[in-house]
């Protein structure tokens, strides 16, 4: 949230001097900071350092639920940033959280007793995340003494809200699911929590290798406060049951980051029970491919395992999983080769994002039929472990399903021609 950071003529209003505020005892690890590039800055390393400790104070008063605390570290007369603060507090009242902290990433601005500063917040929920989620904000701050005080909180540039930021957060858990609600009916939260709940086993049946088997979604009270969370345009996610984020890496051999499954409410809400499932399911699949989907994976075969997780114990016929490309087929139009990540934008042609994912589900389908479940979970980890997206699929083609790029599209277009024709 912005504060005012200098008054009507343009110049930094002067913080008044006060007597030092509640100091808590219990402080995370100083983070690491650098100086900004070029030469280094005595003045702007000391700098980092005490805001360093501002923002440990404040990340205390967090885990601490210390409302006193967390208005401790912002500038006293900044009054509209401590109602705006002493709110969103509020709103993470129900919030489980594990651990909560901050990292200057450098000093923007620096003029006296202010400074500009980008910081990195990073949080984790208990019992869910085994790491953090990692949120990018500028911070305004003034100093009064040895001391600094935040004076704006702000997303950076880029970057997006929390779902707290939204409004109060209504919290109710599952065996395996942990849903967060804004302005939203509980009952509507305890059917996502109940529906997660039954995909998290149809996943890990589909999808034999270890992960945490627990899902943290969030709900958020309209597709135009999805999109403020996913920092996109609204109108990108207007048809757009569920997405997850942090599903792809830079490496498989990276640890998970932590997933959030974000529901639009209006386009979940349309869906019969059928399809909800399948849409949790899918985004949940996501969540437990995490460690194995990295840049090296293309999305046909990200989207297409995540559908055929999703689809492999329901009764449904291809044709009716599949309209779109059924259509195609029977037009005589198959596919000439599978799906490029382009494809699969949202702001594209419905018709075409439904093929699109349609044909990848397919493919896969095809990998369990000939070659396998087995084959396919191992096919989709030899593609997420190699290094880079040239020769990924080649090479997991050839080591696990002994075929080439020429003869497997070749094969899944008579597979479209026979399923679906």
């Amino acid at each position: 949230m912005a504060g005012r950071g200098r008054d009507a003529r343009g110049r930094r209003p002067r913080l008044p001097r006060r007597a030092a505020g509640l100091v808590l005892a219990a402080l995370l690890t100083a983070s690491a900071c650098v100086a900004p590039a070029g030469r280094p800055d005595t003045a702007t390393t000391l700098t980092v350092r005490e805001i360093d400790a501002t923002l440990e104070r404040r990340a205390a008063a967090v885990l601490a639920r210390d409302p006193a605390g967390y208005l401790d570290a912002l500038a006293p007369d900044a009054a509209k940033l401590r109602a705006a603060q002493r709110t969103e507090l509020a709103n993470l009242a129900d919030v489980p959280l594990k651990s909560w902290s901050y990292e200057v990433k450098g000093i923007t601005e620096e003029d006296g007793d202010w400074a500009t500063a980008e910081v990195e917040l990073r949080y984790r929920i208990d019992g869910y995340d085994t790491a953090p989620v990692a949120a990018r904000r500028t911070l305004e701050l003034m100093r009064d003494g040895e001391k600094w005080y935040v004076s704006a909180d702000r997303p950076a540039k880029g970057a997006s809200d929390q779902l707290w930021h939204q409004g109060e957060v209504e919290v109710v858990r599952g065996a395996h699911s942990l849903v967060l609600g804004v302005g939203r009916p509980q009952e509507e939260l305890r059917q996502i929590a109940d529906t997660v709940d039954l995909a998290v086993p149809a996943v890990s049946g589909a999808w034999p290798q270890p992960w945490a088997r627990r899902v943290v979604v969030l709900v958020p009270d309209s597709v135009e406060s999805m999109a403020g969370l996913l920092g996109s345009r609204e109108t990108s996610y207007r048809g757009i049951a569920a997405v997850t984020t942090g599903e792809a890496g830079t490496t498989g051999k990276l640890p998970a980051l932590a997933d959030r499954v974000i529901v639009n409410p209006q386009a979940y809400a349309s869906l019969g029970s059928f399809g909800q499932r399948v849409v949790l399911t899918h985004e949940t699949t996501h969540v437990a491919t995490r460690t194995s989907t990295s840049t090296a994976t293309p999305v046909w075969l990200s989207e297409g395992f995540a559908d055929w997780a999703a689809y492999r114990g329901e009764d449904r016929t291809p044709d009716l999983i599949a309209p779109e490309l059924t259509g195609a087929v029977r037009a005589g139009d198959v596919p000439a080769g599978l799906p490029v990540d382009q494809d699969f934008g949202f702001d594209g042609d419905p018709g075409g994002l439904a093929r699109a994912y349609e044909s990848a589900w397919m493919a896969c389908e095809l990998i369990a039929e000939r070659w396998g479940d087995e084959k396919l979970t191992a096919f989709y980890a030899a593609v997420g472990a190699h290094p880079g997206r040239d020769g990924a699929v080649e090479q997991a083609l050839g080591s696990v399903l002994n075929t080439t790029p020429e003869e497997f599209t070749a094969a899944w277009r008579d597979y479209l021609s026979a399923r679906l024709g």
